[in-house]
């Protein structure tokens, strides 16, 4: 193993994610705001777009199992649904596991909608550093996930 691929000690470590979290906070509100101006034409907020990409990949879930998932607020995911339900892209079924925690699921338009809106943002980041191999990736959400993980503690929203 060479140096690089050493762990770092704890101080050297916290000074390099210090980096990440200085990059990550930047590439998030500039992705929201390409992603919002991008779903301005589908009548599609940013919220909605969460839910109906946690529907397409998991399947129905409930509104807590939502706001778990994504770490914000119960009420928020609520507002959401709600408002993907007025536009006719999610629907309440009835929940086998427990009778009043209602799963919701993409309707035919609602998978319609998010996967034209993943589709368009799968050819943005088509575009995305053309030298970056899955190692790269991998690394890259391995450290993500670390992170993440070490603030388990913070409370959600």
């Amino acid at each position: 193993m060479n140096d690089i691929d050493a762990p770092l000690p704890p101080d050297a470590l916290a000074r390099r994610l210090t980096e990440v979290y200085d990059l990550v906070g930047p590439l998030y509100r500039r992705a929201q705001r390409g992603v919002e101006q991008d779903l301005a034409a589908d009548g599609l907020s940013v919220g909605v777009r969460a839910v109906l990409t946690m529907l397409r990949r998991g399947g129905p879930m409930t509104v807590p199992q939502m706001g778990r998932a994504q770490a914000i607020s119960r009420q928020f995911v609520q507002r959401m649904v709600n408002e993907a339900a007025a536009l006719d892209l999610v629907e309440s079924i009835p929940n086998p596991a427990h009778r009043r925690s209602s799963l919701i699921r993409l309707t035919a338009r609602g998978r319609d909608t998010i996967d034209a809106v993943l589709d368009r943002e799968h050819q943005l980041l088509r575009a995305v550093g053309s030298d970056l191999s899955d190692a790269d990736v991998t690394t890259c959400l391995r450290v993500l996930g670390a992170m993440l993980t070490a603030l388990d503690h913070v409370a959600d929203a």
